[in-house]
């Protein structure tokens, strides 16, 4: 189910009460930024918030919340609501894959859109999700909006990691944090999400998520234990790097059928990144995350999550992506991102 479909908002009451108390009081911030980690529900949240302002907060409806027979809600899901405008990567007509970037022509267009009058509500609204793929230009454009919002605009930024925002974009937005899901409300959820999924396999995948329904469901088919498993044997491995294993995990990734597991790896990997680098930056190193300096461990992760965005805007060989990640764990190497 996407976000635009999704009735249900788990885990984060204190952030839905927040902009339904901002909303309540008539003085409705223009932009707010919705922060955390990738698949713990922030774009169901915009959503939420979006049909609740295009809906004009109905107070017969459930606090911050419309049912799914609503027609603002249908229309949202359907993606037929005139006066909301979501900005995503946009596919290029050459190729016919998305682009690396949100481009500055996407945001003038939602910028011209929010100046318009509203067609079926006295707002306009906008998604951007994820904020973090905006281009250069693209940043400064959604800046001067910012600076200078139309009335009855609302703008909802998703954003992965906030910290790599313009600091002046940040400074204009009210901030809405999101903490990962607990490991059991994960679980629960995916027992109705996936209620075919075996038991170990769904234990396996809550438990790697961290605290991500998003994560959970793609571990989930992606066969997680598996490849978590695998993964995990080549860090444990460094500095040395078995290339017979490395060149059939890379192989098996390369496959017709398996971008999901390509997602996956590169997701996975970049899980192991991050929490080398948390305990090279609280002091609790281990031999491995020891190999390398904490800016390294930062900088690798950022590069393998370009990677990850490059192989599928370019649609490039999934093999010697994978490989060159793998080469680059090693002490010394480096990811050389096209």
């Amino acid at each position: 189910m996407s976000p635009a479909e999704a009735t249900e908002l788990l885990g984060h009451a204190a952030a839905a009460e927040s902009f339904a108390a901002a909303w309540g009081s008539g003085r409705l911030h223009h932009a707010w930024l919705i922060g955390g980690p990738p698949g713990i529900g922030k774009a169901t949240l915009a959503y939420r918030a979006a049909r609740w302002v295009l809906a004009g907060g109905p107070a017969s409806e459930e606090t911050f919340g419309l049912a799914s027979s609503h027609p603002v809600f249908r229309k949202v899901a359907g993606g037929s609501h005139p006066d909301l405008r979501v900005v995503e990567r946009a596919e290029n007509a050459k190729t016919g894959r998305l682009y690396s970037e949100i481009r500055v022509d996407d945001i003038r267009a939602m910028t011209d859109f929010l100046r318009l009058t509203g067609a079926e509500s006295p707002w306009r609204v906008a998604i951007i999700d994820p904020a973090d793929e905006l281009s250069t230009e693209a940043a400064n454009a959604l800046l001067k909006i910012l600076e200078e919002p139309p009335p009855k605009a609302l703008i909802l930024l998703v954003s992965h990691t906030p910290a790599r925002l313009l600091p002046t974009i940040r400074s204009r937005c009210r901030r809405l944090m999101l903490s990962p899901l607990p490991k059991a409300d994960v679980a629960a959820l995916l027992a109705r999400l996936a209620p075919a999924l075996p038991a170990a396999e769904a234990e396996a995948s809550a438990a790697l998520s961290g605290g991500s329904i998003g994560r959970a469901l793609a571990l989930a088919e992606g066969g997680a234990a598996e490849l978590s498993a695998a993964i995990g044997r080549v860090f444990q491995g460094l500095p040395a790097l078995d290339q017979a294993a490395a060149h059939a995990l890379a192989d098996r990734l390369a496959r017709p059928g398996a971008e999901e597991g390509f997602a996956l790896f590169m997701g996975l990997v970049r899980d192991r990144l991050a929490a080398l680098a948390k305990a090279a930056a609280t002091g609790r190193a281990d031999a491995v995350a020891r190999l390398r300096p904490l800016e390294e461990w930062g900088t690798l992760w950022e590069k393998v999550g370009r990677m990850a965005r490059l192989a599928d805007a370019l649609n490039l060989d999934r093999k010697q992506a994978v490989l060159s990640v793998l080469q680059a764990l090693r002490p010394g190497a480096a990811l050389d991102a096209p």
